[in-house]
């Protein structure tokens, strides 16, 4: 029995080499995954897909991974992103639902859930880093492949301007806490800020260092976030099915997250990854 050609991916494609690779083995349609928000203690874990046309029409001039670029260029890419693309969604997962069901877990189900709110079934998915099972479609996870593959830099860049406009909306609900500038993420400002008027409801209890602010670093991750909120969260009253409007979004797929089912326990070594992650 003969064995498939293999499939060779050109060094000179750069960014769209293992797309182009991919394209040549017929899988036309090749969709990007990506988050933005992962080591952030407060505000949306926030998953994006993409699938960038074949050839010429999906080259994006200054497309690269959304942490190497600044951040007008990131929206300079992101407007051609939605402008060219087949096909982007957007999905936002709360800080309530991350606490309740795990960050992993959160992560995992909201790219799955990019993928699947995509308008052009992909024919292949390419993940940054994790391996996203249920899409109904063959797909690799690829180390750094925002960095590697232009649909998961396209993805990296809708994920991340998405939220850093979340985040610099809710500096204006809760300016105590400087979240326009560093988004949530762990910096000595955010820390300062934290200890002194302790987390407000679009912080992740779940996460150690908001968990000692709170008083409630006893208690098991899911259940340290409080019954009631001090102050509302950006997030409340909107499901899953009610689209949140991000100003600035062209069409396309951006949509809450939120569960009210009872979740699985959480699989073993999940725990630690939700007691956060410094960036």
């Amino acid at each position: 029995m003969l064995a498939p050609p293999r499939t060779v991916v050109r060094r000179e494609a750069g960014l769209y080499a293992l797309e182009q690779a991919l394209q040549r083995r017929g899988f036309r349609h090749v969709a990007g995954a990506d988050e933005a928000g992962r080591g952030a203690c407060a505000g949306p874990l926030v998953a994006a897909a993409a699938i960038l046309p074949e050839g010429k029409r999906g080259e994006i001039p200054g497309l690269a991974d959304s942490k190497l670029l600044t951040a007008a260029a990131r929206e300079r890419v992101y407007a051609q992103v939605v402008a060219k693309a087949l096909a982007w969604s957007v999905m936002i997962i709360p800080p309530a639902e991350v606490d309740a069901r795990g960050l992993h877990v959160c992560n995992l189900a909201a790219m799955r859930r990019a993928l699947a709110s995509l308008e052009v079934r992909p024919d292949y998915v390419l993940t940054d880093g994790f391996p996203v099972d249920g899409l109904g479609a063959p797909g690799l996870a690829v180390w750094k492949g925002d960095r590697v593959s232009a649909c998961v830099a396209a993805a990296s860049v809708l994920a991340k301007v998405t939220r850093d406009r979340l985040m610099i909306e809710l500096d204006e609900k809760f300016p105590d806490y400087g979240f326009a500038v560093h988004k949530g993420y762990i910096t000595e400002e955010h820390s300062t800020a934290l200890n002194r008027h302790g987390p407000c409801a679009e912080h992740r209890f779940s996460y150690v260092n908001v968990a000692a602010a709170s008083g409630r670093g006893n208690r098991p991750p899911r259940a340290r976030r409080p019954a009631s909120p001090a102050a509302p969260s950006l997030f409340d009253d909107v499901s899953v099915t009610e689209p949140l409007l991000i100003p600035g979004t062209a069409e396309g797929t951006v949509g809450v997250a939120s569960s009210e089912q009872p979740q699985p326990s959480p699989s073993v070594g999940e725990d630690k990854a939700m007691e956060g992650e410094t960036r």
